[in-house]
Formats: C-alpha cells, sequence, structure tokens
C-alpha cells in the first residue's frame, strides 16, 4: 500500500509518534487567485512525520471543514515516507474575498493568503475563442507581416488579423520553479488561473510520487463544459501535446499521452482535433502506442462523436447539422505545416495527403460548436510555431504564422457576420530566442555566405514574390531573403538558406553521447559551423534551441477585451475569460457552503 490514508477525525484514535514538522507547503501557494465557485484540492505537505491530534487546518480561523463541507484525508506515511500531508479533494469557495488558510502541527504554523474573486452576474460574451501561437514572438509576427502584406515606399502594404485587434498587452510567462517555461504549465496558467511549474498540467506541483496525485485545479474546459459551454481544442500538433491537453488534463507529466487521452475521453469537451492518433488505438493495433486494450477511437464513437481522419471527412461532419460532437484525428504524429502542406510536400504529407491546417480545423470546430445555443469556449493552437523555431527552421516558422493570422482573420469575420458577440484573445504561450537582424542577399559579391549578409541599409527589402490569395508568398527560396537568427542554440551548421528538402535537424548525438552539429549540413556551399551556447552533454544535452523568458504580446477584441492592457501576468488571461464569460457567479450558486 502506497500510504495510510485515514478521516482526520478518525486519525486522531491512531496512537502514533511522530517528529515535529519544521514547515509546511499548502496548496495552492500563496497570492493564488482563485475563481469563486471552481474547484481545486487543498493539500497541506508536513516534513515530518506529524500526529493527527497535533494536525491543524484552516480557513479564515475556522476549521476547514466546516468552511468547504468536507474533512481533510490525513496521509500519515506519503508514498510510503517518513512525511504526512493533509488533502481535501474537489472543492470549492463560494463567498469572494481574502481566505487565510493556515496549517499547523501543533509546533509549527504556516499561512498563505488566497484571493477569490467574483465575475459579472451576466456574461458580455457569448463565446471565446483563445488563439495560442506556441513559442510565437514578436519576430515571427514581424516576418509573417514582411511576406504576407509586403512593403512599399518604407511602409507596410497591410496589417496582420491580429495586429487590428483593439486592445494589447504584454503577458510574463514564468512559473513557479522557473523564469523559463515550457508549453505545459504556460498553456496552463492560462485555463486555470494558477500557476504551476513546468511539465505540469492541471494541478500544483507537489511531492506526490504519482504524475496524477499532484492537487488538481479546475480547467477552463472542464469549467465551461459543466456551466453548458460547448468546448473545442484544435491544433497542428499531436492532440494529446501540452497546449491543448491543458483544457482538460491534470497531471505533473505532459508526457502522460495515454492518460490524457482517458481526460479527453471523461470530459466529454464537444471538438477535439489534431494528429496523435496512436495512444488511442488498443496496444494490441500496430502502430499503437498504448499500454492497454482500451480502444478510445471506438469509445469515443460509442459517446456519440462523428470522427474524421481527413480533412474531407472533417468537412462532412462538421456540414452535417446533425453532428455536435466530432474527434479528428489526422495523423499519427504532429499534423504537418503550411510550408510543407502547400508548396514543398515534404515531411509526412505523402504518407497523409488531405490533413486539414489550423485555419479549416478552426472554421469546422466553430460551425460544430456553434449549434449551442449557450454558446463555445474554442482554443486553437498554431503549434509547429514553436516546433520549427525548436529546429531552427525560420521559414517553417513564418509560414505557420502565416496561417495563424489567417485563422484570426475567419475568427473574426465569422463574429462580425453572428453577432459580434466573440472575445478573440490571440497570444503566445512562450518566446523563443529569434530576431530579424536584415537581409540574405545571394547575388552579393563572393562565395562567403556571412559577407552577404546585410544589416542596416544594406538589408534592403527581400524580393519575395506578392502573396497569394491565402497570404504565402508561393517561393520561399528567393535570391534576397529575411534573415533571421535564433539567440539560443546547440552547435550547427548554419547554410543562410531555407531547409528546401525537409525540416531542420541541427545537431545530432554523437556516439559518445554528445550532441554534435549535423554534418549533413557540412558541404552546403558557404556553410559556416557555429558554436552553440547550450549544453552538449548529460540529460540538458541540446540538439535544439530553447525557450527563453522574454514576454510575449496578447491582442484581443470582442466583448470582455477592454481588461486587456498594459503588462499583465499569464495567469490574468484566464480573469478575462471567466469575467467575460460570467464563470464565476453560475459556480458560486452551485458550490457547496
Amino acid at each position: 500500500m502506497r500510504f495510510t490514508r485515514l478521516p482526520l477525525a478518525a486519525a486522531l484514535c491512531a496512537a502514533v509518534l511522530a517528529l515535529p514538522a519544521a514547515a509546511q507547503s499548502i496548496y495552492p501557494l500563496n497570492r493564488a487567485e482563485i475563481l469563486a465557485g471552481s474547484r481545486f484540492d487543498l493539500k497541506v505537505e508536513f516534513p515530518g512525520l506529524v500526529d493527527a491530534s497535533t494536525a491543524k487546518l484552516s480557513i479564515n480561523g475556522k476549521d476547514a471543514a466546516s468552511v468547504v463541507g468536507k474533512s481533510a484525508d490525513f496521509i500519515y506515511r506519503e508514498d510510503g515516507k517518513d512525511v504526512t500531508s493533509l488533502i481535501l479533494r474537489d472543492v470549492a469557495l463560494s463567498k469572494a474575498g481574502k481566505y487565510t488558510v493556515e496549517a499547523s502541527d501543533g509546533t509549527n504554523t504556516k499561512k498563505v493568503v488566497w484571493n477569490v474573486y467574483a465575475t459579472p452576474a451576466k456574461a458580455a460574451a457569448k463565446n471565446v475563442i483563445l488563439f495560442i501561437g506556441d513559442g510565437f514572438s514578436v519576430a515571427h509576427r514581424t516576418a509573417a507581416r514582411i511576406l504576407s502584406k509586403g512593403i512599399e515606399d518604407g511602409k507596410l502594404n497591410g496589417k496582420l488579423a491580429m495586429d487590428e485587434l483593439p486592445a494589447m498587452a504584454l503577458l510574463s510567462t514564468q512559473g513557479t520553479d522557473s523564469i523559463i517555461t515550457d508549453s505545459a504549465n504556460a498553456a496552463h496558467a492560462y485555463t486555470t488561473g494558477h500557476k504551476s511549474c513546468v511539465n505540469a498540467l492541471g494541478v500544483y506541483c507537489s511531492r506526490a510520487a504519482g504524475s496524477l496525485d499532484h492537487p488538481r485545479v479546475e480547467t477552463l474546459g472542464e469549467l465551461a463544459k459543466r456551466q453548458g459551454y460547448a468546448v473545442g481544442a484544435v491544433t497542428n500538433s499531436e492532440i494529446e501535446d501540452a497546449t491543448p491537453a491543458a483544457m482538460i488534463a491534470h497531471t505533473r507529466r505532459r508526457s502522460d499521452f495515454n492518460d490524457i487521452v482517458k481526460m479527453f475521453y471523461d470530459s466529454k469537451i464537444d471538438v477535439i482535433m489534431g494528429g496523435g492518433s496512436p495512444n488511442f488505438l488498443p496496444q494490441s493495433t500496430p502502430g499503437s502506442k498504448r499500454k492497454d486494450d482500451v480502444d478510445y477511437i471506438g469509445q469515443f464513437k460509442s459517446a456519440g462523436y462523428a470522427f474524421a481522419t481527413t480533412k474531407t471527412e472533417m468537412a462532412a461532419a462538421a456540414d452535417n447539422d446533425k453532428t455536435t460532437r466530432l474527434l479528428g484525428l489526422y495523423n499519427t504524429g504532429n499534423i504537418d505545416g503550411a510550408l510543407d502542406l502547400k508548396f514543398l510536400k515534404k515531411g509526412s504529407v505523402s504518407k497523409f495527403p488531405d490533413q486539414p491546417d489550423v485555419v479549416e480545423e478552426m472554421k469546422a470546430a466553430i460551425k460544430i460548436l456553434s449549434r449551442n445555443k449557450k454558446g463555445f469556449v474554442l482554443m486553437v493552437e498554431s503549434a509547429r510555431i514553436d516546433k520549427y523555431s525548436h529546429s531552427m527552421d525560420a521559414e517553417r516558422a513564418i509560414y505557420d504564422t502565416i496561417m495563424f493570422d489567417k485563422a484570426v482573420a475567419e475568427a473574426k469575420n465569422w463574429s462580425k457576420a453572428n453577432g459580434n458577440n466573440t472575445l478573440i484573445l490571440v497570444t503566445a504561450d512562450h518566446s523563443h530566442g529569434v530576431s530579424v537582424v536584415g537581409t540574405v542577399n545571394d547575388d552579393a559579391p563572393g562565395n562567403d555566405m556571412r559577407n552577404k549578409i546585410g544589416t542596416y541599409e544594406d538589408a534592403g527589402f527581400p524580393n519575395y514574390p506578392a502573396p497569394n490569395a491565402e497570404g504565402y508568398p508561393e517561393k520561399v527560396d528567393v535570391s534576397k531573403r529575411l534573415r533571421l537568427v535564433f539567440a539560443n542554440t546547440p552547435d550547427y551548421y548554419e547554410t543562410f538558406r531555407p531547409y528546401m528538402d525537409g525540416e531542420n535537424v541541427p545537431a545530432i548525438k554523437n556516439a559518445d553521447g554528445v550532441m554534435v552539429a549535423n554534418e549533413k549540413y557540412k558541404d552546403v556551399p558557404g556553410a559556416v559551423f557555429r558554436t552553440g551556447n547550450l549544453p552538449n552533454t548529460g540529460p540538458r544535452g541540446a540538439n535544439q534551441g530553447v525557450h527563453t523568458g522574454d514576454d510575449v504580446v496578447l491582442t484581443a477584441g470582442g466583448p470582455g477585451s477592454e481588461k486587456v492592457h498594459g503588462q499583465m501576468e499569464n495567469t490574468d488571461l484566464f480573469r478575462v475569460v471567466a469575467d467575460a464569460l460570467a464563470l464565476g457567479k453560475p459556480a458560486a450558486a452551485k458550490a457547496k457552503k
């Protein structure tokens, strides 16, 4: 048995010799912002063994059980270790205000203060569409604007759809454990309003040994769903990946794909689209990545979901007026990005020739979700901006940024045609160390590619062709192109050119386990070896770029967007959504007092 768990009152009878604890940890953490009526786990961790008769937990000076309506579980030896915990699962606080939570072992006391906030009595918006460009940084935005709009006489010929949203803010992205976040706890901040640590989804990071045993906080997907909204998550990553999973998942380990698939199923959110089909297939099926024989595709079908594996099937399902739920799985891995899907036909396009892009996924999702009369919440992720930035493949990242903006444009058009009652939020989960520094001019004299880089007035303007009707230049390997550089890199060979034969692989592991520059690119004419600035050995040995701690830009429009301004914490975005949909009031009305 992993631990001994007893109701606190019953445990008082246990004759236990215990050492006093020096301090304790309380979750949610100090200064947590908690939506009135939302559900969460309250956990106290003592660093040593504590007798049940001396363990105390109070909220605003009252016994915690009397405030939340249930008693704490007393875990004398958590995970078989010499540490004691108290935990109250699935509690809620329905009244707004300051709450002081105090835990004592009889000798030492720890306090935290929470702010529980209410939301307006009436929703300002009917729908919310949250766009997350994974790893989407200012340089991506600048480059996408140049390529998709063009420049004449020093002025851009147009703006991105996201540029024309009226509200703007800078969001900080740090988590509880580091100034550098990953996609898991960054998206978690948006979907819960709580901070957490790297790799965590829908939980605070406690000392629990099991990845599913950490104290949970309710997600936006769960909260909206139980209040009658339709909910969707669409992406061009694997659907189990961190950002879409943040809508519903509770795990300390974002790689728990099998468990996350089950969480998607249990959540019953209405639209789920992306790649990653192997984690839905029973282990007896060739290619499956499950460790059990549960057929989750069959389970979803039995629960009333239409199922699509291609863009054609997706469109047919969305056009059927009877479709209110859809599971779409269009690739065994990530869906290919825009440059490969539409132009180069690289990646896995030959294997999956009928994959939808993010724009097409989103339009199908809106068609289905809008059949819910109350409204909907939809998360739309352009995931491969991040993945291509990790691989230092600038052109692919830029084309996926153009695709991301096209999705924003389509959402704005849909909102305008359907009552202008949709809050649209466009942001990134975190940044990458990428900058536009000039151009590369193949026609400059000499063979040294480094000296073909133009800066300041020598940069001039790139010569991409005018964008097509979708906003993409149809040729990326032009003779004068944008020069993007990455600040945080492994050792690699810089070719100064787009990767026309497939996504860049900057570094690989050698026989000694050291990350070294990929010699595939060594003999490209003009290629230059670059010494990286990231670790190349040990568990942190890097074969690609990593995230940065820069602020990200949030732009917004529609009802509720006026609360987007200045510099904000990433957790503030959750409150913007909660206020716009008045999520606190119906939850508070149902909360147990």
